[in-house]
């Protein structure tokens, strides 16, 4: 499939970023992370974001992150974990862009979750079970799905690769 935008799509530690970075730089393509463009712009993590504004604010500011990227080609971009959920946000992505589901189990999140505080929607457990069952449905709307739980980077990016005809 050919395409100028790479939107990898996923639950968090799904690993979205270091694939986005090892895919951009095999197509020698630009990179782009839609959390870091926030927190750049916003001048905080995406945790205080939620904390401070809430997820209404986080998810118009996610929103106005993917208009800014839509025009440009050759670029591999990571979206945060909720942001293909949002309808909205998957229109644009489709039309837009090739979207890849990066599916990995709930065990394996949890496996490849960090300890500390950054993933807001993290700190409990039941509610994120319930957030990840519920994401699984918009997910099953990307345009490939690859199963990302024990693949290493390079496999991943080659199957990425073979798969666009690149």
């Amino acid at each position: 499939m050919r395409a100028d935008k790479i939107f990898l799509v996923g639950f968090m530690a799904a690993g979205k970023s270091t694939i986005a970075k090892a895919l951009a730089q095999k197509l020698d393509w630009r990179v782009k992370d839609i959390d870091e463009l926030i927190e750049k712009r916003e001048r905080k993590t995406v945790a205080d974001i939620f904390t401070h504004h809430g997820e209404r604010y986080f998810r118009a500011a996610e929103r106005a992150a993917i208009k800014e990227l839509t025009p440009l080609q050759h670029v591999v971009i990571a979206t945060g974990g909720g942001t293909f959920a949002v309808p909205d946000n998957r229109l644009v992505i489709n039309e837009h862009g090739v979207s890849i589901w990066l599916d990995v189990s709930f065990n394996t999140v949890l496996e490849r979750l960090p300890t500390d505080s950054r993933r807001p929607l993290a700190k409990n457990l039941t509610t994120m079970q319930a957030l990840y069952t519920s994401r699984q449905a918009a997910y099953r709307d990307a345009h490939l799905r690859i199963d990302a739980n024990r693949m290493a980077t390079e496999e991943l990016v080659e199957q990425i690769v073979e798969w666009m005809g690149a």
